[in-house]
Order: C-alpha cells, then structure tokens, then sequence
C-alpha cells in the first residue's frame, strides 16, 4: 500500500511537471513581454498551429479568404478531440469567441491564445458540455497595418493593427451588408459553427470610471421570449457575481460620450450590423466584452481571459437549459404572426446601477481656452445610476408565407445564400397574388458610412396584386430558421434592411419622362376622360396654393396617375406571399 502512494504521489509529481514544462513552452509574447505587447497576425496563427501540433484536442482550419487575401482561421478546443462540428452540437454547447475585429483591440487576441493553452495543458479543468471555438484574427488587412499611435487614448500595448480592413471597413458594421470578403467568410464559419454563445472581445472609448471590464450583451427584449429572459436574468447577472467574487467588477457597456455616465444611459442597442445583432437573428446568446481604453494592458486582458472563463463555466453550468432556450426560441418566431423591425426605449421601466465613477469638473481648457471635462481620479464614488435596458417594438410587419426575389437581383440572392438562406427557384413562368410595396418616403444620410449612404425612417405602401414572375425567381420561405434575417433584411422600414443599405437605389431614379409641351395633350385627354381623375385634380389645385401655381407639377401628377408612367419607379422588388 505504501509503495502504491509513493507511485501515485511520483506520478502526479511527474504529470505537473511535464504540464509546467508544456505552459513554458507555450508562453505567448503577451507574457513573455510582461504584458507590454501583442503578437503580429502572423506569429498568431504560427502559435495555434504549434499548439495543435502538440495537442490533440486543438484542431485550427482555413475558413475562406478576407480582403487582405489572407485566409480567416477558426481554432476549436475540444477535449474529445471531435471536430464534426454537426454531431458536437447534438450533446455540447458551443462558444465562438471573435477577436481582433479592431485589430487596435487586441485584448481578446492575447487572452483567448492563453485561455485555450490553459485548458489544453490542463491547468483549467477541460469542461465536459461546452465545445471553445474561436477567430484568432477577425480583420487581418487591419492587424498588418501596426502603428503604437492610432488609438491615441488607449494605455499600450506598444504596437496594435488599425480598426480599419484592408479596404477600410470598420467590419463591426459590415455584418447585414457583406460588403467585405472578410465578413462573407465569417458567415461560413458561423453557419458551419451555429454557436449557442458567442462572444466579441472590444475595448472602449468614452467616458472615465473605476470599471477595467464592461459588458454588452445583446438586448434582451430584441433577442427575445425565455431566451431573452433567460439572458437578462440568469446569465448576466451570473457573469457579474462570478467577477465580483474575483473582485474584478463589471458593469453595462457606458453608453456615454463627453458628458458624465452618472446622469444616466441607455442600453447600446446592437442592430444586425454589429455583430451581436447579427448572430442573435439565429436565437444565439451574443455579448461584446468592452475593456476600458485607460486601464493598463496587462490588466484588460488579464480580464478578458477571466471573462471568458467564467462564460465558458456558465455554459457548461446551463448547457441543457440554453439548449432548450434556443430550440423554442426558434419554435416561437416560427408561430409568429408578427415581428418588430424597430425599436425604442421603454421609458415606463428604469434600472438602477451601482456605479463605480470617478468626479468630474468643468475646468477651462489650456489648449482651447474653453470649458472642458476633467475626471478625478482621486475622487472615486459609487453611486446608483439610471440605466434604461428595456426596449419595445416601435413597428411590427406581419410574417409573411414567404418572399419572392426577381433573378435579377442576384445580389441580394447571392447574399442570401451566404447566410444558408433556403431559396426555391420557379421551374416555370407564374402568375401569382402578391403583396406589393411601394416605396413612400425616405429620409437619406448626407455623409458617407461604411461605403454607403443609408436610408432610413422609411416608410411604404402596400397593396396585394397579381404579378408574373419567371422561371429561375427565388421563393424564400420563412418557415426556416433563417426567418428572422429574411424579415430583417427584406422588410423596407426595418433598421439594417437591405433597402436602408442602398442595395435597391435604382428603382429610386426615374428612367423616363415627358415633354411637356407634349403631354399637354395627353393630359388633358386622360382628364376629358376620366371625370374621377379630373375631380381628384381639380381639388388639389383648390386646396394647394403651390400646386395651383407650378403648371410643371400640375403636369407632372397627372403623368404619374397615366399609364405612361414607369411601374418600376419606387416599386420594391420583393414580393410577399401571405397565403
């Protein structure tokens, strides 16, 4: 017996030992450089492939190209050593962690390379129900573009990428529109993964305060049901307790700029071009982990590592019930008969936050000579603070049976395909009873954002016609799990469709006209015979000064009630199907 345990204690004694000898081994430059740098894109990827070769239950795999021309990498932890993504889900949740979306942030880069040698070296206890996969670099034109100076707020490391792609996207808007490579091939890695959980490691800008973490999950009333509860009331509360008994205390995403968060915010409201927004139209628990710019490098990600953890133990925790969450989320939107496309602040509900600031003043500025905000180190307070985290549909559409999408609009096909959108050709030309939108009215951004000029307060018109449509148009059925980014994205007046993107300006340009010294004629023959239209016309000259005296707009309205004028201007190009 006695020699047995002198075994037993050898064999463990050696078990450490080699383990220790493997976390030396694998030391990234984070440590090595006592937290003062961040490894290049290259030597990244060159540390996963090492740690895959030395370890079987990390496995990492080319997951499509990026505008840089490099290709995206997706790492997988595992401790049983199964890849087959499609039979892991069956008993294990997933986590995908995204980072380097902002190549300047790179807290996440170096906390998950650590996270994921710790638990391939068994210093963490590997979970049992919980699959780690992770993008090691998100944006990797902007991680080859290093420089210590473009974040001229942020406290080390001493070089870091730029939050600009190798075309100048911010990528963290680029979500719903596609316009990167980068984001295309994301689309695959998510689709193949169908994550449960998914995490984006940040580091914000903005006000000053005690907190070195803060958290944005994805709105809860957006995401929705039991889900949503599940997310604002176990979840999250879970994540901040689980910090806070590692004394590493958390807070919402301050959603303030240049004024103090001690008057109150809102909650950051992720519309699907971020990329919370985008993975919760799959019913994904989503969250951007936001580090404080100020703080030191060495703690933000000494943070981020132990955010991670915690969520991947809050997982394992709740794998069944996040399981269960899920698939009725899914059964839930799928019985829906409405959906809201918008959203705004409901201000009949208020939270309170414990807030841990810092005093400010309103001090002159030595640069400007005019008044400017200082905060006080020296004079930390906590104080409870409003926090409005409660949102309600500002407009509803009701779900449709199904949408048809002309061939010619491959783009929006080929971008529906992208998001494994089910789409059933027409074998045949057919005539069907549709419901038609017409475009009413717009508003449109004057600055360029992300390569666009987005439209937005949008509003349209409906009607139900029949219309032909032609063999090889497109049936997207909405009883599919892609429903919720078929109606995010199809439905004009919601936020990030693609009509707000710009994606069907053509049918906003006229093509043809009149000559008026022409259709003087015609106009007045369309009057003689059609009394209606001649009373419609007669009273809008009664009761509109300005109308009544422009002989072109007089002309012009009655052009756009005739025949002659074009169907194809401000008529939306997708169709409804309501039975």
């Amino acid at each position: 017996m006695k020699r047995s345990l002198i075994y037993i204690v050898l064999l463990m004694t050696a078990c450490h030992t080699a383990n220790h000898e493997k976390e030396q081994e694998f030391l990234t430059l984070f440590e090595t450089s006592e937290g003062k740098e961040t490894p290049e894109y290259e030597e990244v990827i060159a540390y996963y492939m090492k740690l895959a070769g030395a370890f079987p239950d990390i496995a990492i795999q080319t997951m499509g190209t990026t505008d840089s021309g490099y290709p995206l990498h997706m790492v997988t932890y595992n401790p049983e050593r199964n890849f087959n993504l499609n039979r892991v889900r069956e008993n294990k949740r997933i986590i995908l962690i995204l980072n380097g979306i902002h190549p300047g942030e790179s807290d996440g880069i170096d906390a998950t390379m650590m996270l994921l040698r710790d638990y391939a070296t068994g210093k963490l206890t590997p979970p049992e129900n919980t699959v780690i996969t992770a993008i090691p670099v998100y944006n990797i034109g902007g991680a080859l573009n290093r420089n210590s100076h473009t974040r001229a707020n942020q406290n080390g490391p001493r070089e870091y990428g730029f939050r600009g792609n190798a075309q100048n996207y911010d990528l963290n808007r680029d979500f719903i529109k596609s316009d990167t490579r980068n984001t295309r091939a994301f689309a695959g890695i998510f689709h193949l993964v169908k994550p449960d959980v998914f995490i984006d490691n940040h580091v914000s800008n903005g006000a000053d305060y005690q907190y070195t973490l803060t958290h944005l999950f994805t709105q809860h009333n957006k995401l929705g049901g039991e889900l949503g509860k599940y997310l604002h009331q176990e979840m999250m509360p879970q994540l901040e307790q689980a910090l806070a008994d590692k004394d590493w205390h958390i807070t919402p995403y301050v959603n303030v700029f240049n004024r103090v968060p001690e008057t109150g915010f809102s909650q950051f409201v992720d519309h699907p071009r971020y990329s919370t927004g985008y993975t919760t139209l799959w019913n994904t628990l989503g969250m951007m982990v936001e580090t404080h710019m100020l703080k030191p490098y060495p703690k933000r990600v000494e943070g981020t590592y132990q955010l991670l953890r915690e969520m991947v133990n809050i997982t394992e925790k709740d794998h069944r019930k996040i399981k269960k969450l899920r698939q009725e989320a899914f059964e839930h939107y799928a019985a829906a008969d409405t959906y809201p496309v918008q959203w705004t602040i409901d201000s009949t509900k208020v939270s309170a936050l414990q807030f841990r600031g810092y005093e400010a003043d309103t001090v002159i500025s030595r640069v400007t000579g005019l008044p400017r905000l200082k905060y006080d180190r020296n004079r930390p307070f906590v104080k409870p603070v409003s926090y409005n985290d409660y949102f309600k549909p500002a407009r509803e559409v009701t779900v449709p049976e199904a949408y048809v999408i002309p061939g010619p609009w491959w783009r929006i096909v080929e971008l529906l395909q992208a998001n494994r959108v089910e789409l059933r050709p027409l074998l045949r030309d057919t005539l069907m009873e549709v419901q038609s939108y017409r475009i009413e009215s717009f508003r449109t951004q004057t600055s360029a954002y992300e390569g666009h000029y987005p439209h937005y307060n949008t509003e349209v018109s409906s009607r139900t016609v029949k219309r032909q449509f032609y063999k090889g148009d497109y049936i997207a059925r909405t009883d599919q799990p892609a429903l919720r980014y078929l109606l995010e994205t199809l439905e004009p007046e919601a936020t990030d469709s693609f009509f707000n993107w710009n994606f069907f300006d053509a049918i906003l340009q006229q093509k043809e006209h009149f000559s008026p010294y022409v259709f003087e004629d015609i106009a007045l023959e369309l009057l003689d015979n059609s009394p209606e239209l001649k009373a419609e016309f007669e009273a809008l000259k009664a009761g509109d000064p300005d109308f009544s005296g422009d002989w072109y707009k007089q002309l012009e309205w009655i052009y756009r009630q005739s025949p002659y004028y074009e169907m194809a201007h401000m008529q939306y190009p997708v169709y409804r199907l309501l039975h």
